[in-house]
């Protein structure tokens, strides 16, 4: 239980004006999305009798979602987010209504995929929530160390509560239940986070000179090395969420208590949240790139408990125990690199680079899934635990081998080379009252 000064440092987060409000809108689209997988595999099993054709139309969505998040991302930065996540979310709801008609109405697969496919439109509410808390907090690196922990812990919640309240829908109601909740949800939080205009960060128009590198004026935010270091480490930590939730099932299933794999699951997902929590209430005192190869090594390091009870012959039990260490590992790596996208660009860009980098997991994540059903259906149980570890290795690989290039631009999320001149909060000594107090009576502890 995280103790009273630990839940006044998140009170005193909150003490922003429209915090509370943005935060809590926003959770009920991200919490649509946690369902949308388990909803949609329930929904077309039941009509239509096919795991396989399941698996192919949520491919079909997480692909295109993965090359429409960061083209939504770049209309988020350049027009704002209100502008561009209402017409977004309605849009969107669009292809899910037909996915739901088509599946109603028995028509061909290929419109099923097509539906999917279309759906690709979904604002990145997640990331949309962090531009938020790097504006407030711009110019104190320690309170946005904080808010990006936060967030973090409700990505956790969410993937824990969103699969179980879609199967419940699904199997107590109708199998269309779940999705019909999650798109409702979805558009729903979308439209009111968009409403909450107090917080949207300000446009940031585009220097035309200046000491940022002339590559770096315009294009994709991919022309910074650092990111791209950190979308294809991403890739890889999204292969070792893919291929651990595969195994796991796998695992439990051919123990004869697959049922059981949700809880392993939501065991994984509970590391991941406690670690975020408590991650938060360390100040950091080291740079974003030391704290990022610190969080991949332990990653790495802690994927190997369930390798090693997979292939002991484990039970449940201790398994769960491996799968909650290993999910402990992940909120440090993923916080420190959510910041480190703030701290390697500007504010201009901040929406599509986030984009970019859960578009990697969301890729990772499909490889990682697919790998580890070839080594399920191959290799003995317990073996697929291998390849979570390896794609844990190879993060720590390619952070190792970017290592110079995860230096911030500046000091901070906030400087006059993220923040147009004359915002408020802004001070010529690069101080600012942009947050509710300082940070350092904001967090404790160090990083």
């Amino acid at each position: 239980m995280p103790s009273r000064a630990s839940l006044a440092s998140y009170r005193r987060l909150f003490a922003a004006p429209g915090a509370v409000a943005f935060t809590s809108t926003g959770l009920l689209g991200r919490l649509a999305l946690s369902m949308n997988g388990v909803a949609l595999v329930v929904l077309l099993s039941e009509r239509r009798g096919s795991y396989g054709l399941a698996g192919a139309v949520s491919a079909a969505g997480l692909v295109a979602g993965a090359v429409g998040m960061p083209l939504i991302g770049r209309l988020v930065d350049r027009y704002g987010q209100a502008r561009v996540t209402v017409p977004a979310a309605l849009y969107n709801a669009v292809p899910l209504t037909g996915l739901l008609l088509c599946v109603r109405l028995g028509a061909p697969d290929w419109t099923l995929l097509l539906c999917s496919a279309a759906c690709s439109a979904a604002p990145n509410l997640g990331g949309m929530a962090r531009s938020r808390w790097a504006h407030l907090y711009r110019d104190e690196p320690a309170a946005r160390h904080l808010a990006n922990s936060f967030e973090q812990a409700l990505d956790e919640l969410c993937f824990m509560a969103g699969p179980v309240l879609a199967m419940l829908l699904c199997t107590t109601l109708a199998p269309e239940a779940g999705l019909i909740t999650a798109g409702t949800l979805g558009t729903a939080g979308a439209l009111l986070f968009a409403a909450q205009r107090r917080t949207e960060p300000p446009l940031s128009p585009a220097p035309a000179q200046g000491p940022e590198p002339a590559d770096r004026r315009h294009g994709s935010p991919l022309r910074a090395p650092g990111l791209r270091v950190l979308v294809l480490t991403f890739l890889a930590t999204g292969m070792v969420f893919g291929a651990t939730e595969i195994t796991t099932v796998a695992y439990a299933d051919a123990l004869g208590h697959k049922a059981s794999a949700g809880l392993l699951l939501a065991l994984v997902a509970a590391g991941s949240c406690v670690a975020g929590l408590l991650f938060g209430l360390l100040t950091p005192r080291r740079a974003p790139g030391a704290r990022f190869l610190f969080g991949a090594t332990a990653m790495a390091a802690v994927l190997l408990l369930p390798l090693a009870a997979g292939l002991g012959g484990a039970g449940l039990g201790l398994l769960g125990v491996a799968l909650f260490a290993a999910g402990t590992a992940t909120a440090p790596t993923m916080v420190t690199g959510m910041t480190l996208v703030q701290e390697l660009l500007p504010q201009r860009q901040f929406n599509e680079g986030m984009a970019m980098a859960v578009s990697g997991i969301v890729v990772g994540i499909s490889a990682g899934a697919a790998l580890a059903g070839t080594v399920a259906e191959q290799a003995a149980p317990g073996t697929g635990y291998a390849l979570p570890a390896v794609a844990a290795g190879l993060a720590l690989l390619i952070a190792l081998a970017g290592r110079r290039h995860l230096t911030g631009r500046t000091s901070g999320a906030g400087t006059s080379a993220n923040v147009p001149a004359g915002t408020p909060g802004e001070t010529s000594g690069g101080a600012s009252d942009a947050g509710p107090e300082n940070a350092e009576q904001i967090v404790s502890g160090t990083v």
